[in-house]
């Protein structure tokens, strides 16, 4: 399957970033080039270093960015330091981390992240170590319950979590849709009528297969250490999990002062690091939803480090 990708808030991205063409940028997330055809065709001797863990997306992205200055490296964007290091880049101009699952992902139905198509259990981003399948067989009911609960925010978690377990007791569970029947019997009809009720359970295994707010934590500091001053870093999310890090890593960057307020001066010396671009996250317009269906839990968050 042709590896698609339509990028989400490509123009609000762009226009944040403020791209300078000598600059160096990095895209953390590069999956079918989207994004980063866009930042790379505005670079003249600048140079664009996209990062991926799926082997089919580094393929892919360095296909359609070989005409332009540009690395495409296989690994996790929480990795951005070492990747830097090793292609002797000492700062960068503007990153991207466009979170989530790429819309190749969800389409092949063969990876096994989308709970409309009967696939194998498996979520992994690299395509290596732990899947969805290891996960759901091998799991205790807390365990289960707590994953589902604490990634997917779903009120029904222990249900669900006690019905994977009585019919794993039966034969494994192998596939998407035999996870997906056990999580619609597992919640009231009207839940089941109101919307897919397999959406929260599904986002909340892959959060943990693939080990995303670990990832994304030490991602968000080393991306916005390796920042040049006046430099960029943009970041998409799609659910209010991931977003909430990102607000609070971005508010922690632009803290200045934490002495008490009752202490008469400054005595920690601490400055603001950064500056928010957007006050508020900017979000796809009705036009760009026309386009692309999957931008509607998109939001867009910038800051500039000072």
């Amino acid at each position: 399957m042709e590896f698609k990708h339509i990028p989400v808030l490509l123009d609000e991205v762009i226009e944040g970033l403020n791209i300078k063409p000598d600059g160096i940028y990095i895209d953390g997330t590069v999956g079918g080039a989207g994004h980063s055809s866009e930042i790379a065709k505005r670079l003249t001797t600048g140079m664009l270093v996209g990062i991926d863990r799926d082997p089919d997306a580094v393929v892919t992205a360095a296909e359609r960015l070989s005409a332009y200055n540009a690395r495409v490296v296989r690994g996790n964007y929480d990795e951005i330091k070492d990747i830097c290091r090793r292609l002797e880049i000492d700062g960068a101009d503007g990153i991207l981390m466009d979170l989530g699952v790429s819309s190749h992902q969800l389409d092949e139905a063969e990876r096994g992240f989308s709970y409309h198509n009967d696939a194998p259990l498996d979520m992994r981003m690299s395509q290596e170590g732990i899947s969805a399948k290891d996960i759901v067989n091998g799991f205790s009911q807390k365990e289960l319950s707590d994953i589902i609960f604490r990634y997917g925010e779903e009120k029904f978690a222990g249900r669900i979590a006690a019905n994977i377990v009585r019919e794993r007791e039966k034969a494994p569970i192998e596939t998407t849709l035999q996870l997906a029947d056990i999580i619609r019997m597992s919640v009231p009809a009207a839940k089941r009528r109101d919307k897919n009720p397999c959406k929260k359970t599904f986002q909340a295994i892959r959060i943990a297969v693939n080990d995303e707010f670990a990832h994304l934590e030490k991602a968000l500091n080393d991306a916005f250490d390796m920042l040049k001053t006046g430099g960029r870093l943009c970041v998409i999310t799609f659910h209010s999990l991931e977003d909430r890090i990102v607000k609070q890593h971005f508010a922690e960057f632009c803290k200045g002062c934490t002495c008490p307020p009752d202490f008469p001066v400054c005595i920690c010396g601490n400055t603001p690091r950064g500056r928010l671009v957007l006050r508020k996250p900017a979000e796809a317009s009705e036009e760009e939803l026309e386009r692309n269906v999957r931008a509607r839990s998109a939001k867009l968050r910038i800051i500039e480090k000072l």
